[in-house]
C-alpha cells in the first residue's frame, strides 16, 4: 500500500506564490507515476500536473503551465507543486496522486492512490 499525504496549503493574495508538498509512506518504490489534480467548490476534480518516477517526462494543464512546477525529491519520497502566479481561479482543494502504471495520464482513473487533499485560496 502507498498512502500519501499533503501539506502546504493555505491562503495567499492573487499574484502570489505556494508550494504543495506530497509525502508518500508504504510501498513507494511500486509508484512510477505522481501527479496532483484540484477540485474546485461544485466543479469536477481536474488533471493539474504529473511526472514519472524514475525520469523527467512531466505533463501540465494548460491553465497551469509556464505558472506550475511539479519535482520530486527521491530521497524523502516526497513530491512538491511550485504554483506561482496564482489567480482565485486557481483556488480549489489539491489532492496528490500516485500511479502504480508507467503512463503520465491526466484521468482521475490512471490513478490508484489519493491524498485527503490540501486547502488553496486565492483572494483577488
Amino acid at each position: 500500500q502507498v498512502q500519501l499525504v499533503e501539506s502546504g496549503g493555505g491562503s495567499v493574495q492573487a499574484g502570489g506564490s505556494l508550494r504543495l508538498s506530497c509525502t508518500a509512506n508504504g510501498r513507494t518504490y511500486i509508484t512510477n507515476v505522481w501527479g496532483w489534480f484540484r477540485q474546485a467548490p461544485g466543479k469536477e476534480r481536474e488533471f493539474v500536473a504529473a511526472m514519472r518516477s524514475p525520469g523527467s517526462n512531466k505533463n501540465y494543464a494548460e491553465s497551469v503551465k509556464d505558472r506550475f512546477t511539479i519535482s520530486r525529491d527521491d530521497g524523502k519520497n516526497t513530491v512538491y507543486l511550485e504554483m506561482t502566479s496564482l489567480t482565485p481561479e486557481d483556488t480549489a482543494v489539491y489532492y496528490c496522486a500516485a500511479s502504480f502504471g508507467g503512463y503520465v495520464g491526466s484521468l482521475r482513473s490512471d490513478y490508484e492512490r489519493w491524498g485527503q487533499g490540501t486547502q488553496v485560496t486565492v483572494s483577488s
